[in-house]
């Protein structure tokens, strides 16, 4: 195919770290995967997806963080890397030979998870006591300057492992809340010793690390290090930004080569890496460090740079050296490959879900929305390196054009069936393309949904628009396969929704009915949340939230039910708590609350709590249902859905 470097001339251009040579300036970021075993022995499982991301044309690729000590102090994931000793060398040599196979330079990471780490202790470390603002991680202990100088040994033999396991650089972990940003920051770190006080004193665990590896390696081994620009944590006495950019001159002068900038911790109160986070927005930070480096110091970044416009351009002005990827390239590791093949359509696109992460802090293996493949690379019935063709081709129906009914029939259809969708609607992505009204960056959800209809129109599925299909339908399709994916809508029981002020919140985000001033708006799921945004985007309207629980959206990512709660909070939503709707009248909702019944006056009730649609299911035998259809979940459920439907046709 035709290469695309003229339109991505500096993305493809070879890049150097130090004296280590790239092929090009894209790097796969490190993220934990919890592929391994508890031991921190490496997993086949984390080969074959590390083989994967260096297989996708990324010029880097840069290994999960290994924790350097025995104590497992570092360990802030159950399946994290080991490498405190030399027992770890043989399987994290298997992961630099998969990446060097592919012609990419292998770089190792090393992290100490400090006061979020200790997943198997009672306890955490870090530079001082300074209460957690995540219930999940418990108080950390002060270290003792005998500990410290451990752990700085500890780092520089996990250096010294990372140069005899064949990598080709090393990578310091300092960000997000780990060990040496607890050091670093202001926030955590009210030592009054060497290693605290002003910015050289909190930077000298740091530092001390930087230079002992330096002189392990010696002077020509790359040596990165991932460092906050801007720690976010303004409001409890975090670093400055320009206390942060001293900090990253100290790494510099210690003996990095690049310098990974980042934005934020996990305890931070903004949104950092989430969808209402422009892309791009954080390279300014980028551009500030790389003002004030040495030229030949290089500065690479990640963070809500999922399309190659932003780093072209950054790159292009001087601004950046490396595109750094994590969530893009969990999403589709042959991003860069596809890219640089003119094949961006068939990019596997980021949602910026977070549903990695929420696995991940569940202790769970890493997960992905919009990647059902992923930790299933080396098992050839999972597709990842595509299906092979079926010897029995079948004519397969399915009922629905939303994300589970186009996933379904986009691999029904690459395997050689033929497939129709037929769908009442006359547009495709049933509610991701709803959602994709919301504010807040909620329009990515369309990148989604036109990637699986241009995976449709690859396999030639044809696609019926605006029919509604009948049972006679059904009965009398002469279809090898009926799949019904028709989704979920709002419904209720309660007496009065046939009135004319009653309205589906799908109706509502899709502008297909007027809506008076006063709303009430009854669900406790986040798609109630989400017609609520909407209203408040919109402007001009008094709503009610009437849910069952504390707090509604108990199926929504602990990423983002946060500052959802802050968004309604401040568009003055009156939530009704513990309540439950007994009568819809001309005035509104009569609500019955712990505090007995009372009237919510509403010009216009919204009802947002889904039912799954499956008249059809039951028509005639050999019918699959698929997707909300079965019973209303979120949109990873969807597309899991969809591709085992594709998979087992």
């Amino acid at each position: 195919m035709k290469p695309r470097e003229n339109k991505y001339p500096h993305i493809f251009q070879p890049g150097k770290i130090g004296k280590m040579e790239v092929k090009n300036r894209i790097k796969y970021a490190s993220t934990e995967t919890n592929f391994n075993f508890g031991d921190g022995f490496v997993a086949d499982k984390e080969v074959a997806y590390m083989e994967a991301q260096a297989r996708g044309g990324a010029g880097i690729v840069t290994t999960q963080g290994a924790f350097t000590d025995p104590r497992g102090e570092g360990q802030g994931y159950v399946g994290m890397m080991g490498i405190w000793d030399d027992k770890f060398i043989p399987g994290l040599k298997k992961i630099s030979n998969v990446i060097h196979k592919h012609d990419a330079k292998a770089v190792l990471q090393l992290m100490h998870c400090g006061r979020v780490g200790g997943i198997n202790l009672e306890y955490t470390v870090g530079p001082s006591v300074v209460k957690q603002r995540i219930p999940r991680f418990r108080e950390p202990v002060e270290m003792s300057k005998e500990q410290i100088e451990i752990a700085i040994k500890e780092h520089v033999e996990g250096a010294r492992r990372c140069v005899e396991a064949g990598y080709d650089a090393v990578e310091i972990s300092g960000i997000v809340g780990y060990l040496i940003s607890n050091f670093v920051s202001s926030y955590t770190n009210l030592r009054v010793d060497e290693y605290g006080g002003n910015v050289e004193g909190r930077s000298k665990f740091m530092t001390d690390i930087i230079s002992g590896i330096r002189k392990e390696v010696g002077p020509d081994y790359p040596i990165i290090i991932r460092l906050c620009a801007d720690e976010l944590l303004h409001d409890r006495g975090g670093n400055t930004a320009e206390e942060s950019l001293q900090v990253i001159k100290l790494a510099e002068k210690a003996g990095v080569d690049c310098l990974s900038v980042t934005a934020g911790w996990q305890e931070s109160a903004v949104s950092v890496i989430s969808r209402d986070c422009k892309m791009g927005q954080w390279l300014y930070l980028a551009k500030k460090v790389k003002e004030a480096l040495k030229p030949e110091t290089r500065v690479s970044m990640a963070y809500r740079l999922f399309l190659p416009e932003y780093s072209e351009e950054a790159i292009a002005k001087g601004e950046l050296d490396f595109w750094e990827m994590c969530r893009p390239m969990i999403a589709d590791p042959n991003l860069p490959n596809k890219i640089a093949q003119d094949r961006q359509g068939e990019i596997i696109p980021c949602m910026a879900c977070n549903l990695c992460l929420a696995r991940l802090f569940r202790d769970a293996e890493l997960n992905c929305m919009v990647r059902p493949s992923l930790g299933h690379e080396s098992e050839p019935e999972w597709g990842f390196y595509g299906f092979p063709k079926t010897e029995h081709p079948k004519k397969v129906w399915i009922i629905g054009a939303g994300i589970a009914g186009m996933q379904a029939a986009a691999i029904a259809a690459e395997k050689g069936h033929q497939v129709t969708i037929t769908e009442k609607n006359p547009r495709v992505g049933g509610q991701a393309a709803t959602a994709s009204a919301g504010p807040h960056g909620d329009k990515e959800f369309m990148r989604l949904v036109n990637y699986l209809r241009k995976y449709c129109d690859w396999g030639k599925v044809k696609f019926e628009m605006g029919k509604e299909v009948t049972p006679d339908d059904v009965k009398n399709s002469d279809a090898d396969y009926i799949i019904v994916a028709t989704g979920a809508v709002p419904k209720s029981d309660i007496p009065g929704t046939d009135r004319e002020n009653v309205v589906s919140c799908l109706d509502v985000m899709n502008k297909n009915v007027p809506t008076g001033k006063r709303v009430v708006i009854l669900g406790s799921s986040g798609i109630a949340i989400s017609t609520a945004l909407f209203l408040i985007e919109e402007g001009g309207y008094e709503i009610s939230l009437v849910h069952s629980g504390k707090k509604p959206g108990a199926d929504v990512n602990p990423s983002y039910i946060w500052r959802y709660m802050s968004k309604l909070k401040e568009g003055k939503v009156n939530q009704v708590r513990f309540a439950k709707p007994k009568e819809i009248t001309e005035k509104g909702v009569l609500v019955e609350t712990q505090e007995g019944e009372m009237m919510i006056e509403a010009d216009t009730v919204i009802l947002a709590d889904m039912y799954p649609v499956n008249d059809l299911s039951n028509t005639k035998d050999g019918i699959y249902t698929i997707g909300d259809a079965v019973i209303p979940r979120r949109g990873n459920s969807a597309i899991l859905d969809g591709y085992k439907m594709g998979m087992r046709l």
